[in-house]
């Protein structure tokens, strides 16, 4: 555009071609004048926009026109595009917007025109809903690096909470299929990664486990059920799903990795510099055991077995991993609970048989897990039954699971049949759903997959967003993780209820912080999940308070909250 034209004021454009816009224009008007306005329907509610049209001297005019709507403007450019092939800047309605053809430059308002037509862009992805968090994946954050370019090309990336999402292929469809449907938009690009390996709350876990999103504990508290074949099984079928794992093999007194995978290297090696464990590997999945150790199995006390775990879990150099799966040892002894000490589990599969015994065992496990806030996400029946001869037989009876579900509430019940290519599979090396991958057994053990990913994906939202503070109500809100429950808190309130020793001493029970200590309008600056238990609330003081879920539920409320809106 010439520095004449530049400084032509926008009225003298308008009365110039006044006359021309005051009427639609017909195909002979726009041969006679060798120019081509956009037409589209009006309304009392008009959006204004000017373009740039190419003169047969090249010189270019700016042409007003209003019309009804956004869509009537998309409309009309994308009408105008696909029969003069003059491309566009931007679509954009309610405001001055530029367009121009090959030969023209972007006019000042090009930022904002980006940025409407982005926002046309989010409120088509807006119609997206994830199925597992009921709501839009533009509300979940998934809407990363969204471009627009003046060609009508659309490029944007959709982070996933994990590479495993069993919908990632419905939302890359449904996302190409929304934009697309805008009329200006040529092209859409769209490309799926998944967010960084990391758990909710890694401010105080060791180094080794800060790069790991989700923690899953396959435990039965009995022995000879399944547990480590269901616990092998599970973490293949998350790495065929597109997930990177690893298998913690818990079990010091009797390991059973070494017997169920074949890696070439047998045993661990240590990095001499940093002295961590590195972990060895079969097909792409990171293998920690005692049995990997070259001392077979244990045969020491209790407080040096937990030892020996906290070390090979804690000092290994597991990486980035999206599922840690854990084969936890039988029992809910010291072991076990020093394993939910050093880790945040985020949900717990359990394995039971259909012997009423088996469920008596299995019911102490769901306690212990339900103490310590470890969600149970799914029960797996094991060698539930048979097939012979047209007909299913149970030879161990039936209801262990459906009993574990009816009394503990687990939503999801999971049965494997008896199969020799199961056990057999289990003592070759070979896990089933790599040797088998169509077979029954991997159908079953991909359903359990799948609702592993989604139920850890549900939890760490809920554990994310159970207290907030919302600084337009000044309240911290809470919404405790397996409950209904919302309520309000005032800031000063939580910050007067810390029982810990910096506020209460721990001889004499005597209250240290005193009510004036605490300013009413004092404001939380962080708010961090500590697993599924707590938080840790960071004041202006500097002082980090845990405030666990339960000691939440028991302070005193704010009432009436809707009316501080």
């Amino acid at each position: 555009m010439s520095a004449a034209l530049a400084t032509l004021g926008h009225e003298k454009v308008r009365a110039k071609f006044s006359a021309r816009l005051s009427a639609p224009l017909t195909s002979t008007s726009r041969t006679t004048r060798r120019m081509q306005i956009l037409t589209a329907p009006c309304s009392s509610t008009p959006a204004s926009f000017h373009c740039f049209k190419c003169q047969p001297r090249g010189t270019r005019v700016p042409v007003y026109l209003q019309c009804s709507s956004e869509s009537a403007v998309s409309a009309a450019l994308f009408s105008s595009k696909r029969q003069q092939q003059i491309r566009p800047l931007w679509v954009v309605s309610g405001r001055d917007w530029a367009c121009s053809s090959v030969l023209a430059k972007a006019a000042p308002s090009q930022d904002l025109a980006s940025e409407m037509a982005e926002a046309d862009v989010l409120k088509a992805l807006s119609q997206i809903i994830d199925p597992d968090f009921g709501t839009d994946i533009v509300s979940c954050g998934f809407v990363k690096d969204l471009n627009v370019k003046p060609s009508g090309e659309v490029s944007f990336r959709l982070e996933l909470t994990t590479p495993a999402c069993p919908v990632k292929d419905m939302f890359e469809q449904k996302a190409n299929e929304v934009v697309a449907a805008l009329p200006w938009v040529e092209k859409v690009n769209v490309t799926m990664s998944a967010q960084p390996a990391r758990p909710v709350y890694s401010g105080q876990l060791p180094q080794g486990l800060q790069t790991i999103s989700n923690v899953v504990a396959v435990s039965s508290c009995k022995g000879g059920v399944g547990k480590s074949t269901v616990a092998v099984n599970l973490a293949y079928t998350l790495a065929g799903m597109g997930a990177r794992v690893g298998i913690f093999d818990a079990d010091v007194y009797g390991p059973s990795l070494p017997t169920m995978v074949s890696p070439e290297n047998r045993l661990l090696e240590m990095n001499p510099e940093t002295k961590t464990i590195i972990p060895t590997e079969y097909m792409g999945v990171k293998l920690i055991s005692f049995g990997f150790a070259g001392q077979g199995r244990a045969i020491m006390r209790g407080p040096m077995v937990s030892g020996v775990i906290n070390q090979l879990l804690t000092t290994a150099e597991w990486g980035e991993l999206d599922y840690l799966v854990i084969d936890m040892p039988p029992g809910t002894g010291d072991i076990q609970l020093t394993l939910c000490q050093i880790v945040p589990l985020t949900a717990a599969v359990i394995v039971t048989t259909p012997q009423k015994l088996a469920f008596i065992d299995v019911a102490k496990g769901v306690r212990m897990f339900s103490k310590l806030k470890v969600p149970c996400v799914a029960v797996v029946e094991n060698m539930c039954h048979f097939d012979a001869d047209g007909k299913r037989y149970y030879p161990f009876g039936r209801g262990s699971g459906s009993q574990v579900i009816k009394e503990f509430g687990i939503p999801h019940l999971f049965e494997l049949p008896i199969r020799p290519t199961l056990s057999a599979s289990g003592d070759s090396g070979i896990p089933e759903v790599v040797a088998d991958p169509q077979g029954a057994v991997s159908r079953e053990f991909q359903n359990l997959g799948v609702c592993v990913v989604q139920q850890c994906a549900k939890v760490r939202q809920l554990v994310s967003t159970a207290v907030t503070y919302d600084k337009s109500m000044k309240a911290i809100r809470v919404k405790v993780p397996a409950s209904d429950e919302e309520f309000f808190l005032h800031p000063a309130t939580v910050r007067r209820n810390d029982r810990s020793a910096e506020s209460v001493d721990e001889w004499t029970g005597e209250q240290k912080l005193q009510y004036t200590d605490i300013p009413e309008d004092i404001e939380p600056e962080e708010i961090q999940p500590m697993g599924n238990y707590a938080v840790s609330i960071t004041w202006p003081d500097g002082f980090n308070q845990i405030a666990p879920y339960d000691q939440l539920q028991m302070m005193e409320r704010l009432v009436d909250v809707p009316q501080l809106l």
